[in-house]
């Protein structure tokens, strides 16, 4: 479990975007300040969220997720209506998020294919170009579940991830959580991932 209060579930898959051949295939790391941009950007967001501002979450929402999310729960209303009662029933359920944080080693990629045009002795070149960063970003939650009968609060550590993208050049990073979100999810929407990328542990654990 993430701190997005959307579970992801698993929608149909999109249609791939084509293969790339071998040769071409992104290769790329993003320059360590794009990184550090893209975890100050999911540290910013998970603050937001703890503060309970919980329409950030749908505000940053990578717009292709947003999309297949809306659609999966019947229009962008409804998205908006369920995220609207997150924080209440989260209260009725005596569960409060007391820390987000980004934890672990970021991995990035380049996605988004495209073509550039150059002239070369006159001519025209075309060769193939990426026009995004995909970042996948290991975080920890921590949660308080207050449980009837018992005055001792249950303290959860949650270990998952958030995946940033930005058109290179921008650092203006919209985000997919991690939770219930899998490489098939992913790369129906990003098809020049590799296809023996893993993504980062989700793991569930009482705070000792």
């Amino acid at each position: 479990m993430g701190f997005s209060p959307l579970a992801s579930g698993n929608p149909p898959p999109l249609a791939p975007l084509p293969a790339i051949p071998k040769k071409e295939s992104p290769a790329s790391v993003a320059p360590s300040e794009v990184v550090a941009s893209a975890v100050a950007a999911v540290s910013k967001l998970g603050d937001e969220v703890v503060m309970g501002r919980y329409q950030v979450a749908v505000d940053r929402m990578n717009p292709l997720w947003k999309e297949r999310t809306a659609n999966r729960m019947g229009g962008m209303k409804e998205l908006e209506k369920q995220l609207a009662g997150v924080s209440r029933q989260m209260l009725q359920q005596g569960v409060s998020m007391i820390s987000f944080k980004p934890q672990g080693q970021p991995r990035s990629y380049e996605v988004g294919p495209g073509k550039r045009v150059d002239r070369v002795n006159g001519g025209e070149v075309e060769s193939l170009v990426f026009t995004k960063w995909l970042v996948l970003i290991p975080t920890e939650t921590k949660f308080r579940i207050i449980r009837p009968g018992d005055p001792k609060p249950l303290v959860i550590d949650s270990t998952g991830f958030q995946v940033a993208i930005s058109d290179k050049g921008k650092n203006d990073w919209t985000f997919i959580d991690g939770a219930g979100l899998t490489v098939n999810d992913l790369r129906s929407l990003f098809g020049t991932l590799p296809n023996d990328l893993q993504l980062p542990v989700l793991q569930k654990r009482e705070s000792r």
